[in-house]
């Protein structure tokens, strides 16, 4: 049975691993084709149906990885249990008002590929972090706002300075959000952002109390090396006085 689930493990680790790269490049391609009618509200028709043919063809796709990851799971409902966000967050855009949701998958996939790729690197992860859920929240809420009644963010650069603004916790509070799908991309950003500050403030601290430690030991490495060096001179010199002890007590007899 353990051969069974370790087999099963290997072959899901297998699958994830193979399907890295192709679902990072079709989030690009989702984000991408969900941005052009976006930015361009005159955008020519065939271009607009090409670009929403794309998003339900990525969209299935990513259906597609998640029923083959429950299949080759070992334990279903432990998988279930555990991608239970990922599930919800790809059933709700189904529902037109909330398809800027789809955005959330997205920046988690690209997001983790990130990760990965700028391990032991904090400053090009934070920085394609930020400039990921900057962009993101502004596509989000632009598509949100623009036709809304009483509207302030009808531009890509009102939405683009409202999300920097918001992320950055400063606020000031020129443009803002009036719709309730509007309201809740900016909940996400400021969740996001919040997250994002406090993972910078706590790597900030473990790098310096790791310099602070590694300065701490240096003393105490210094100390020890000079320790076995007196050994050892004070071992040479034993065996020095000992020798002449021997020199003497030969001359004398």
């Amino acid at each position: 049975m353990s051969g069974t689930t370790a087999q099963g493990t290997d072959r899901l680790t297998a699958w994830e691993r193979l399907t890295a790269a192709p679902l990072t490049v079709l989030s690009v391609m989702f984000l991408v084709v969900y941005a052009a009618p976006i930015l361009d509200p005159d955008l020519d028709p065939t271009w607009r149906a090409a670009c929403t043919a794309t998003t339900v063809a990525v969209w299935l796709l990513f259906w597609a990885d998640i029923i083959v990851r429950l299949g080759l799971a070992t334990d279903r409902r432990r998988f279930v249990r555990g991608h239970l966000f990922d599930l919800v967050v790809l059933a709700l855009p189904i529902l037109r008002p909330l398809r800027a949701v789809r955005l959330i998958m997205i920046v988690l996939t690209i997001n983790r590929r990130t990760e990965v790729w700028a391990r032991g690197r904090l400053a090009v992860y934070v920085a394609a972090t930020t400039a990921l859920l900057v962009l993101v929240s502004a596509l989000a809420v632009l598509d949100a706002e623009r036709f809304a009644a009483e509207a302030n963010i009808t531009s890509f650069d009102d939405a683009l300075w409202w999300s920097t603004v918001t992320i950055t916790t400063v606020g000031y509070g020129d443009y803002y959000p009036v719709t309730t799908m509007g309201r809740f991309v900016a909940l996400g950003l400021m969740i996001g952002g919040i997250g994002l500050i406090g993972f910078v403030t706590g790597s900030l601290a473990t790098w310096i109390v790791e310099r602070v430690s590694a300065a701490a030991d240096k003393p105490a490495a210094v100390t020890s090396d000079d320790v076995a060096a007196l050994r050892a001179e004070i071992a040479a010199l034993r065996r020095r006085l000992g020798t002449d002890a021997e020199a003497e007590g030969r001359t004398a007899g």
